[in-house]
């Protein structure tokens, strides 16, 4: 199986590209970072240091980098079987012309081989929006053979793994949690489903996408939220704060709710699924600051991502909502001098007040008294400096 991962920063190390080498893949790495691209094509191998219960030390080996948007590359996906992405939402659209590039090339050498694209990034059927990339991409005439040879594979990825300090000095070295979940579409793929250990096929993704969506994404944003409110640097230090636990497991309790009432989740599993997540943020061995969980706060808070949609569920079940309310006005009080979203957003709240900046950002034109409640709980605010 010849495979090639996009993004070879530590979720792409740590996560998709050593679950593709444990099934024995021929892998090679693609990013834009050339010393690390290099440094990859050079070493060939990495340490994944596994934190938590059942702490260990995994090797990866026989690896290879190229840089994404070389001849190379194209050249690569032409005969490759399987390509997956870590590279974050917003760069999905600028590898889409390298892959249609790679599947022109793949078409014009007679390659009619299936092949599978998995987008595993933290979005709602990312592999489906990539597809809608990759086909504006490419001439028209050639749509219905990338309709008949190449499955674009939606997938629910979960795996907490932070930029940290390289156990002994190599910094191809990564830390990761022990909990990781890979969840795809089975009936998007051609051809047979690919043999890899820890991807699990599912007919029902999307009840696992909001699942992980609606909880662990929910939990850590509103976490890292309250958590620089209240002066915490960490998502350990925050969720031990027995006040912001509170409020995060009653805010994943509420979103749960309406996962329960949308796809019949079995309500004690979910209790059960909660309180894992929460033991997950109180992993000593993780240092995540809440300034890296909580970075672009305008996506994180748009209509269909993790704090305003579970908020809608709730509006369509006739549920409770104060602890999503608390979570999304946290969010709005966000500030990093790192990232450019939390200062737009910033200038946002500045210039226009908080309830256009609400209504502008969360999509809620439609539910004033909702605004109105969300401008509330903002205004109850204050930073601890």
């Amino acid at each position: 199986m010849k495979a090639i991962h996009f993004g070879a920063g530590n979720i792409g190390r740590g996560f998709i590209g050593k679950l593709l080498a444990d099934a024995q893949a021929e892998l090679t790495f693609a990013d834009v970072n050339q010393p690390l691209v290099d440094q990859l094509a050079h070493q060939q191998h990495y340490q994944v240091n596994v934190v938590g219960e059942n702490a260990r030390v995994e090797q990866v080996n026989r690896v290879s980098a190229i840089y994404s948007n070389s001849p190379d590359a194209v050249a690569q996906i032409a005969q490759a079987d399987i390509i997956t992405t870590a590279v974050g939402p917003q760069v999905l659209s600028k590898i889409a012309s390298t892959l249609a590039q790679g599947l022109i090339a793949r078409f014009e050498r007679g390659n009619h081989q299936p092949m599978n694209i998995i987008a595993c990034e933290n979005m709602v059927r990312g592999s489906s929006q990539l597809k809608q990339h990759v086909l504006q991409s490419m001439p028209a005439e050639l749509h219905g053979w990338v309709e008949e040879h190449v499955g674009f594979v939606d997938s629910a990825v979960d795996r907490i793994v932070p930029p940290g300090a390289a156990a002994n000095d190599d910094p191809l070295d990564v830390t990761v949690e022990t909990f990781s979940e890979w969840i795809v579409d089975r009936t998007q793929f051609k051809g047979a489903l690919p043999d890899i250990a820890g991807m699990e096929p599912t007919s029902n993704l999307m009840a696992y996408i909001e699942r992980k969506l609606f909880t662990l994404n929910t939990g850590h944003a509103i976490t890292a939220y309250l958590g620089q409110l209240a002066g915490y640097r960490t998502i350990r230090d925050a969720i031990l704060d027995p006040a912001i636990r509170e409020a995060v497991k009653n805010a994943m309790r509420e979103s749960g709710e309406v996962l329960i009432q949308r796809y019949a989740f079995d309500p004690q599993q979910h209790a059960a699924y909660i309180d894992k997540i929460l033991t997950r943020f109180e992993n000593p061995y993780l240092h995540d600051e809440v300034e890296r969980v909580g970075r672009q706060p305008l996506r994180k808070l748009s209509e269909n991502d993790r704090l305003i949609k579970p908020l809608r569920g709730t509006l369509e079940y006739g549920l409770p909502n104060r602890h999503l309310i608390i979570g999304i006005a946290a969010a709005l009080h966000y500030r990093s001098d790192q990232d450019p979203q939390a200062q737009e957003m910033a200038n946002l709240l500045a210039e226009n007040g908080v309830t256009s900046t609400v209504i502008e950002v969360c999509g809620l034109q439609d539910r004033p008294e909702l605004v109105a409640q969300i401008v509330n709980v903002y205004n109850a605010m204050q930073r601890k400096e």
